[in-house]
């Protein structure tokens, strides 16, 4: 026998939904249970006649606990104590919460507890919630207990963490065991508790990835950690990691994370002391009006301080590498515009002085991206950059910027120019956090190059008092304020990226070829310094950029030798043009569209300008016949299998063997099987591919966590692919920024993916991640993500099963 509960309540309906809800938590039987609601003829209210009658239905020696909603409940419940025929049968009343403390007596009870202890758990129930929401200050601290025999610490996999359903099923797995077991939370550090009942475990606030540690004492003891281990290892049932299509992720508890939710943008952890970037350029004061003979003087002002801004940009952009260099020259452009200078002349010849001349007539270009909207908007800041420089120049300022420090830091700004990240000294600044900015910004994608962690998205760094000690995980966008001195020293303790041996494998041996994107030449020299397995992306859009008409053949066709002669016997990706959105040419249009990331871009542009498609092909075939390498070729932006099969069939009429396409919208994921089947290889672009999946603007600050490539819409797409490739033995590559992820990395090739390409720094990091584990563990990372319901989720499941294989 055991403990049996009558519920009094004034309404069937909310007590049979109490009780079902309590039975839920005891799927291998409950307590004997026996419902006592409404008055006489049904009217709501409590019957202590009803009440007496269901005590004497389920009471034994092991007695009866009586829970009760509202206050005339109890006076019915004292008064059927005055009706009981048996006065063997002991009867509790208990002050617990109704639907807290049934949940909690009827899993004590179903574990064999005595009335007392059943009682207790009932009466304590609130305990968890008053201890998640900070209202257990003035709770009495728990009694100390023994020093456990035997000890084990385990991490809490399932999504949603120790709430009720594991708790009750931690509980009855240890009915009937002779042990005494204890259990304590390690990240809150709170003393360790006798594990009782589900009081004890619900209080702990264990999250998804913290450590339990539980000890256990007595006969049963070794038995007792076993069961516990069983179940947390499993994560309760509540996860299946060998087929997600059976799997059971939990209700996500809060929407999806909008603008201010930090966002990891670049890997890696980096600690120090908080500098936040001084305050920035303000508005100068138009002042007295300029004399007009003064004026013309006043004009060559502008030009000076512009040609000197420009050529400072351009200094810097001559001592970064080219993914940097591109975005600062494009800068030097921006101050050098001459129809943006003669709008400031214009302004000075009004009588207006020069910085606020200036100021006056790049804002007005800066506001005219924003109102553009898309991703013309996300080059505004580049444009106020440019204009705060030219400003600051004028008035004999030092140029906004990073401090400058010579000990180690962690950078905090509310958005960080181009012309400042690029020379971001990753032995001094040590982290990068911006409260604005996305995954694809110009800041996220040079502190990715750099190697420096980076979280961008972080609204509430803003208020970090200077000097605070800061830890930065640009893996997971977790920020520590003042982290432990243990963290610390781990932190400072790590190794630096390993570098890449020159083949990519699991530990099992199976191979993943490991290649590196590149924008040009000195590209594909630092790629093949890194030992990189070939080129996944070869990105040809740099011999395009900012030029009336197109290339001429042999300017291609030497730039495209420059990089094969580099990898004669790998593979090379060279991605044909990817015009439009966010890369406008002058010569490939239109000029303007509404909404340009859903426009003519892409292959879409070969539609109205074939010519211009055809002739790189040729520049690239010809490229290959001169260095007697074989170039792969792939189309950017395929919606339909026709266009996959016209390219495939334009480019194998030029003489190249190898063509494909990438993935980046969710159709052609969509379309995978028939895709393959036309196609020699895809790859897959995350950057867009998370874009058109979560429809959101990339460049949008706002919607940073939205464009995460964890995101599991995202990661599904990208299983399909995977699959078809696997069906077909069609190679699957990823050259997007995913790649680069070493714990994506394992989910990826998890998902089915044969080949990542990222940036030559990164190699290191992704080929010593994956030579930890093996094929087995990648697809279960892959199970795992795909059953999360959200980035964090995912990321957090897949790094519990990874690190471990991988000894971290």
């Amino acid at each position: 026998m055991t403990v049996g509960i009558v519920v009094v309540s004034h309404s069937p309906a909310l007590a049979k939904a109490a009780v079902d809800l309590a039975l839920e938590m005891t799927p291998a039987g409950g307590p004997p249970v026996a419902i006592a609601a409404g008055g006489p003829g049904g009217i709501t209210g409590t019957d202590a006649m009803a009440v007496s009658e269901a005590i004497g239905r389920i009471g034994s020696s092991d007695g009866v606990l009586v829970l009760m909603d509202l206050g005339s409940a109890v006076l019915s419940a004292e008064m059927a104590l005055e009706f009981l025929d048996d006065p063997d049968v002991p009867v509790k009343l208990t002050s617990a919460p109704f639907v807290e403390g049934l949940l909690a007596a009827v899993v004590s009870a179903a574990g064999g507890a005595s009335l007392e202890a059943v009682e207790r758990e009932a009466r304590g129930a609130l305990a968890a919630k008053a201890t998640h929401l900070g209202d257990a200050h003035d709770e009495p601290a728990a009694p100390p207990v023994a020093v456990a025999a035997l000890t084990r610490d385990l991490t809490l996999i399932n999504p949603v963490g120790m709430h009720a359903r594991p708790a009750a099923m931690l509980v009855s797995a240890l009915g009937g065991l002779d042990a005494a077991v204890t259990v304590q939370n390690l990240r809150t550090g709170r003393p360790a508790a006798a594990l009782s009942g589900t009081t004890a475990l619900l209080t702990l606030d264990g999250r998804l990835g913290d450590t339990l540690r539980f000890g256990a004492s007595g006969p049963d003891g070794d038995e007792a950690l076993s069961r516990i281990a069983d179940l947390v290892g499993r994560g309760f049932d509540e996860m299946d990691l060998k087929a997600p299509a059976a799997a059971s992720p939990a209700p996500a508890s809060a929407p999806p994370p909008g603008g201010g939710v930090p966002l990891g943008v670049s890997p890696g952890r980096g600690v120090g002391p908080v500098v936040h970037m001084p305050a920035p350029i303000t508005e100068p004061s138009s002042g007295a009006t300029v004399a007009e003979e003064a004026r013309a003087a006043e004009a060559d002002r502008v030009d000076g301080s512009a040609s000197a801004v420009a050529a400072e940009l351009r200094d810097r952009a001559s001592r970064v590498d080219a993914e940097a260099k591109a975005i600062l020259e494009a800068n030097a452009l921006i101050a050098e515009d001459r129809g943006v200078l003669d709008d400031a002349h214009a302004r000075v010849m009004d009588g207006i002085a020069a910085a606020p001349a200036v100021w006056q007539a790049y804002t007005a270009v800066a506001d005219a991206f924003v109102a553009a909207g898309g991703v013309i908007a996300g080059r505004a800041a580049d444009v106020q950059d440019v204009r705060n420089r030219i400003v600051a120049h004028l008035q004999g300022l030092p140029a906004p910027g990073v401090p400058g420090r010579t000990e180690p830091f962690v950078l905090i700004a509310r958005d960080l120019a181009p012309a400042d990240t690029a020379l971001l000294d990753p032995e001094v600044c040590r982290a990068l956090v911006t409260a604005e900015g996305g995954p694809t910004s110009h800041a996220a994608i040079l502190a990715r190059s750099l190697g420096l962690p980076a979280v961008v998205g972080a609204r509430a760094a803003l208020d970090i008092p200077e000097g605070t000690l800061l830890l930065v995980d640009g893996g997971t966008g977790e920020l520590v304020v003042d982290p432990t001195p243990e963290l610390v020293a781990q932190v400072r303790a790590a190794p630096k990226a390993p570098e890449f041996g020159g083949a990519g494998a699991l530990a099992d041996g199976t191979p993943v070829k490991l290649k590196a994107n590149v924008g040009g030449t000195a590209d594909a020299q630092r790629a093949a310094a890194a030992r990189a397995q070939g080129v996944g992306l070869f990105r040809t859009e740099f011999l395009f950029l900012d030029r009336a008409a197109p290339p001429t053949h042999e300017e291609q066709v030497a730039a495209y030798r420059a990089v094969l002669e580099r990898f004669p016997h790998d593979d090379v990706v060279v991605r044909t043009l990817d015009a439009g959105a966010d890369k406008p040419l002058a010569f490939v249009g239109p000029q303007h569209e509404d909404n340009p990331a859903l426009g003519v871009r892409g292959l879409r542009t070969s539609w109205r300008w074939p010519e211009v498609l055809d002739e790189q092909l040729a520049a690239i075939a010809e490229a290959a016949r001169a260095t007697g390498t074989s170039p792969w070729v792939m189309a950017p932006m395929v919606s339909t299998i026709a266009e996959a099969a016209a390219f495939v069939a334009l480019a194998k009429g030029h003489g190249i063997a190898t063509a494909g396409v990438m993935v980046e919208t969710p159709s052609a994921a969509l379309l995978a099987d028939e895709l393959l089947g036309v196609v020699d290889f895809v790859s897959l672009g995350t950057n867009d591919l998370a874009q058109y999946t979560m429809a959101a603007d990339r460049l949008a600050g706002e919607l940073a966590a939205l464009n995460d490539p964890w995101q599991p819409a995202v990661l599904r797409l990208i299983g399909l692919v995977g699959a078809a490739g696997r069906r077909t033995g069609v190679p699957v590559g990823v050259c997007g920024e995913a790649a680069g992820d070493p714990l994506l990395a394992a989910v990826l090739v998890g998902l089915g993916v044969t080949s990542l390409s990222m940036a030559p720094g990164l190699l290191g990091s992704v080929a010593a991640q994956l030579a930890a584990i093996d094929a087995a563990t990648c697809e279960r990372a892959a199970h795992a993500a795909l059953a999360a319901v959200d980035p964090a989720g995912a990321k957090a499941a897949v790094n519990l099963l990874v690190r471990p294989a991988a000894g971290g």
